[in-house]
């Protein structure tokens, strides 16, 4: 027997709506107002050690396991070594609020989404919100890379705010937005029939109902489009040849600072929280990856004329880690402790002064209007003060 059919008027306007439109009107991909100056600045790439790391394992010489952070780029840069999530106001320390700390430089600058885990909106503007309503930038040039198992970080590339919102979005590079233009794509070409046709809508419909406050309209733009059918052409459809956990990362970042040549990157690498499967040795490991990522995406950032001598990077964590003699995994980051609000930042780059190390106290969220006076414009939504090391 046949497979069901959709309805053919069912098809061809979720195809039109979803599917067609996205893919051949590029001025809803590339929204920017044209009065806004054209932008001059460094470009910036902030990477997100994330997982929840602790001093210990990452900035103590004596026993990291990110031998080239520690003992290569912090001799090229400002190391902030007492960094720290707020403890007199109740401050998650975990994956998610930490990112959007980062990127709102509020602690409270975001909503939790009722009936969603874990499913936080930005309420105040984010940096490439900021970025992108100063200068005359497109989204494909503002992005962030996000893991394949934090869905719920795919949806911080614009905030609620009434003055800025999705207009001023960044794109975000993620297996998750892979897929979509997968089926999308196979959707478009109009190959598939029956059972297939309908399995693939489906799926559809399942990825772009997690992205509700764009109703399934997140677009690509003609740069994204040609990024991701490159990438389609390497590593093919099965997911089995690309790289996987952080690695993934960092090959998505050194694509896109060789085909789009972001002007503010951020790169949310994860890997050391399988420390929850219960090995103390996946967190170590993770570290070892996340730094031999950054020496990668460092190198290729030297030998890229565009972006040579003129970048800053910034690598913070998210947020720290217990310390628990006590637990046979000694290091989680739900128990509130003070280590698990201690973190750290280094910053290095065009203009900036190399070789030192700052001990006095500073707070995370000192990192977005820091990294907004860099570029040029004001975080005027955030609360954390610059850090004036940086200029000095």
């Amino acid at each position: 027997m046949d497979s069901p059919q959709l309805n053919r008027r069912q098809f061809l306007t979720y195809l039109s709506a979803s599917t067609a439109s996205l893919l051949v009107h590029p001025k809803q991909a590339i929204a920017f107002p044209s009065e806004n100056q054209d932008y001059s600045g460094p470009n910036v790439i902030l990477i997100r050690f994330g997982g929840g790391v602790r001093r210990r394992e990452t900035i103590d010489p004596d026993y990291t396991y990110a031998p080239y952070l520690r003992h290569i780029l912090a001799s090229r840069g400002i190391l902030f070594s007492n960094m720290m999530l707020d403890q007199l106001r109740h401050v998650t320390t975990s994956h998610g609020e930490g990112t959007l700390y980062l990127l709102t430089g509020k602690y409270d600058g975001f909503s939790k989404k009722p009936g969603l885990r874990n499913r936080f909106e930005p309420q105040v503007p984010t940096l490439f919100e900021y970025l992108r309503k100063t200068f005359a930038i497109p989204d494909h040039q503002t992005l962030l890379i996000n893991g394949e198992n934090r869905a719920t970080e795919e949806f911080f590339s614009f905030s609620n705010h009434h003055m800025f919102g999705a207009n001023y979005r960044c794109q975000v590079l993620s297996l998750y937005r892979f897929k979509v233009f997968l089926l999308r794509q196979q959707l478009n070409q109009g190959d598939l029939t029956g059972q297939e046709q309908k399995e693939a809508v489906q799926a559809l419909q399942e990825l772009e109902t997690l992205d509700y406050r764009n109703q399934g309209q997140f677009p690509y733009s003609p740069k994204l489009t040609e990024f991701w059918q490159e990438w389609q052409n390497y590593y093919g459809t099965t997911g089995l040849v690309n790289p996987r956990g952080d690695r993934l990362l960092t090959e998505l970042a050194i694509w896109a600072i060789k085909r789009l040549q972001p002007k503010l990157l951020m790169i949310n690498y994860n890997d050391p929280d399988y420390v929850h499967w219960g090995f103390p040795s996946h967190y170590t490991n993770g570290i070892a990856v996340i730094d031999r990522g950054i020496q990668r995406i460092v190198e290729a950032v030297d030998s890229d004329d565009y972006y040579r001598n003129n970048t800053v990077f910034c690598i913070v964590p998210d947020c720290g880690r217990d310390s628990n003699p006590f637990l046979s995994v000694p290091y989680q980051h739900h128990f509130n402790s003070r280590s698990a609000h201690e973190i750290f930042a280094l910053f290095f780059g065009k203009g900036i002064q190399s070789g030192q190390v700052v001990d006095r106290p500073v707070s995370q969220i000192d990192v977005t209007p820091t990294l907004a006076q860099i570029m040029g414009f004001k975080a005027d939504y955030a609360e954390g003060s610059v850090l004036e090391e940086i200029f000095t």
